[in-house]
């Protein structure tokens, strides 16, 4: 995280880390099995993540 952000001192980036709050990462996830599925899912604000078991899988924020 220090170089992402392009800090000198691990000081600094902890700085940021702790206003970080991690627990509120909540996703609506989805399943594709067709591409007409995963073009309407990335048109209504989904993200692709991976493919598994010949699907797509993509989440949105909640």
């Amino acid at each position: 995280m220090k170089q992402l952000l392009g800090h000198k001192s691990i000081q600094n980036t902890m700085k940021y880390a702790q206003l970080m709050d991690f627990r509120d990462d909540e996703f609506t996830c989805k399943v594709a099995e067709t591409i007409k599925e995963a073009k309407e899912l990335v048109e209504s604000g989904f993200e692709f993540v991976t493919d598994m078991d010949a699907k797509k899988l993509f989440r949105k924020r909640k």
